[in-house]
């Protein structure tokens, strides 16, 4: 089986216990607070796992299972070969945890922040697979024209570093933002470190050709 759908099946999983069982997402869930006075920081991964309610877990799900098998069976491994899957590995690991980083800082002393979701380990394999390919086709179920990776990269990170710095809206857009950042340089470092590849040259060359 391949690591993308066994994150699938245990966050659905997971998250299909916890919408009937508070106190077992309550001990999941990302809580800044408990995390940095109870030394609970095993919820930066298991926040990952549990998601607020059905529409929740589809859409992160099916976006992991949009760009997550492509990138661990395809794009990585025709980088890395033989390390492909551990780095896709690796990569949906660290981003659960680098994603929740400015919101523990930010709500550290606040017990009353909490949030929980795998949108920022999503948002960072997307960015990942992007990094690889930036003229791949991206389309909405609204939206029935492809455009371009690399737009609707930028264009999603500007609307989510805005909405972050507006706030007000319990979702996570920081998660979202820092992700997203995190699967492109996790993405160009190891290109560089494990293949001898600058994928940052052959992104400005993919986008500007000729």
């Amino acid at each position: 089986m391949s690591i993308t759908l066994t994150i699938i099946l245990s966050t659905a999983l997971l998250s299909y216990l916890a919408f009937s069982r508070e106190e077992l997402r309550d001990g999941m869930l990302f809580w800044p607070y408990m995390a940095a006075k109870r030394g609970q920081h095993y919820r930066f991964v298991t926040g990952g796992l549990v998601h607020a309610d059905f529409m929740h877990l589809l859409f992160n799900m099916v976006s992991l299972y949009s760009f997550g098998g492509v990138l661990e069976e395809v794009l990585l491994p025709s980088l890395f070969d033989g390390r492909g899957r551990g780095l896709f590995a690796l990569l949906y690991g660290l981003s659960l945890v680098f994603s929740c980083l400015p919101d523990y800082f930010l709500h550290r002393h606040n017990p009353g922040y909490r949030a929980l979701g795998a949108s920022g380990a999503v948002s960072a394999v997307i960015y990942s697979a992007i990094t690889i390919v930036p003229t791949m086709p991206i389309r909405f179920f609204f939206f029935p024209i492809d455009i371009p990776g690399w737009v609707f990269g930028f264009l999603y990170l500007a609307l989510s570093y805005h909405l972050a710095r507006r706030g007000g809206d319990n979702i996570g857009h920081n998660a979202h933002f820092w992700g997203a950042v995190f699967g492109i340089v996790y993405t160009l470092a190891a290109a560089r470190a494990f293949a001898g590849i600058d994928l940052a040259a052959r992104f400005l060359a993919q986008m500007l050709p000729g």
